[in-house]
């Protein structure tokens, strides 16, 4: 078991290395990126809810969790992301196959347990051309690549049979950069700007969950998780130049061009998340969960962007599971967990003057792993984000998700030498 969390942890920070694009929205042109969805598959394909932890799960989402772990679990997850973006008159597709999470959760006592575990955050991924019919107006081309990747330890602990809490500390880091161009064909040189950013920063994470039989077989969930405000720090370059872009739209720079470099800081916003369900263990469960995020308070990397501003966002999760029967011995189809969710979100970004909402449903299976506790977690989600009106973009999207969820028993103390 060691061997393939050392082997999973070197192909994971090999996979790092090669910059996966782990999105294609032009939306990720504002801020940081896209903000990745921070869950494990068995709570995505539920819609996002979280209000429930066992001890063979992973809960990436409140760090009180991991005081329920009795295995120590070594999970990695991945994401493939069909996307088809629409205009009034136009549409194209990309699609994207990532890297989500790879996490090691131990159970470190009885009322302890602890995680480590590497994510990316934020993605910036994006191609937009505008080539104007008419030679003589402007034809612009954008590029943007990079994102934030989070590495994270945290800490849980059981008070007593109900109630536990936990903290979480996340160390950001990554490099974003954009590179746009503007040419009018009839002209012989245009004009390319190359921004990019190192970023860097800390946040915390503290959560609380709560659990409580109200009947003989029904038990009560409830759970809670805070972010308080915090900050990126970012190392900014910007790069100004004449170019000179050729019929096949290759881009050759004409002089050694403008460097303009700046330090800022860019706020995080705080976020609270709350939830409740009620269910039968290792049965069936259903509970909804309301995030709240204060956006508002959000800012560009760059203060010359002029039609966005941010607003407040809210996100409301819906979802379940249900499983025939857990211990069947005979039946494979009765052991397996069967998942599904909904969820819809103001994202806080407001473009045009058009907020951009994001919605989607979510179907998971959990498919249990020969007589062991180890699984293998696979998710759909259909949804749609944004809007065709003010010359804006709607995206549809489709994502298939998939994780591996090994479990062990680690620190067992041997009664025979």
């Amino acid at each position: 078991m060691i061997k393939k969390i050392l082997i999973g942890f070197c192909l994971f920070f090999s996979a790092l290395t090669w910059a996966q694009e782990g999105t294609a929205s032009p939306y990720s042109f504002y801020g940081i990126g896209d903000v990745i969805f921070k869950g494990a598959v068995e709570n995505r394909s539920m819609g996002g809810v979280s209000v429930f932890s066992d001890s063979i799960h992973v809960n990436l989402q409140n760090p009180a969790s991991f005081s329920h772990l009795k295995q120590t679990t070594f999970t990695v997850g991945a994401n493939y992301n069909n996307l088809k973006l629409n205009t009034t008159s136009e549409s194209e597709k990309a699609r994207r196959t990532t890297i989500d999470y790879l996490v090691v959760a131990v159970p470190v006592s009885k009322k302890f347990g602890a995680s480590l575990g590497l994510l990316p955050f934020s993605s910036v991924g994006y191609k937009i051309e505008s080539i104007n019919d008419d030679p003589s107006q402007q034809s612009s081309r954008y590029f943007g690549e990079g994102g934030v990747n989070r590495f994270f330890g945290g800490l849980g602990y059981s008070i007593n049979a109900h109630l536990s809490i936990g903290a979480e500390v996340n160390y950001n880091f990554g490099n974003i950069s954009t590179n746009s161009v503007e040419f009018i064909p009839t002209i012989q040189y245009g004009t390319r700007e190359l921004n990019s950013s190192r970023v860097n920063g800390v946040n915390f994470n503290f959560g609380a969950m709560y659990n409580r039989k109200v009947t003989e077989k029904l038990t009560l969930f409830g759970s809670v998780a805070y972010s308080p405000e915090s900050i990126l720090n970012l190392d900014n370059e910007r790069n100004i130049t004449t170019v000179l872009v050729t019929n096949n739209f290759t881009v050759i720079p004409q002089e050694e061009g403008i460097l303009q470099k700046s330090t800022s800081k860019l706020k995080l916003p705080s976020k609270l998340v709350f939830g409740t369900g009620i269910g039968e263990v290792r049965k069936w469960m259903v509970g909804t969960e309301l995030t709240i995020q204060q956006s508002s308070n959000f800012a560009n990397r760059f203060n010359d962007i002029n039609n966005v501003q941010y607003e407040n966002s809210t996100k409301l999760s819906l979802g379940g599971y249900f499983i025939p029967k857990y211990n069947s011995f005979n039946r494979y189809l009765e052991r397996v967990t069967y998942r599904a969710g909904f969820n819809y979100a103001n994202t806080g970004l407001i473009i045009n003057n058009e907020s951009i909402n994001d919605y989607g449903i979510t179907f998971g299976l959990g498919l249990p792993l020969g007589g062991s506790f180890s699984n293998i977690n696979i998710g759909f989600e259909y949804g749609k984000r944004g809007t065709t009106n003010a010359g804006l973009i709607e995206e549809n999207y489709i994502n298939i998700f998939i994780s591996l969820s090994l479990n062990d028993k680690w620190f067992v103390k041997r009664k025979y030498d």
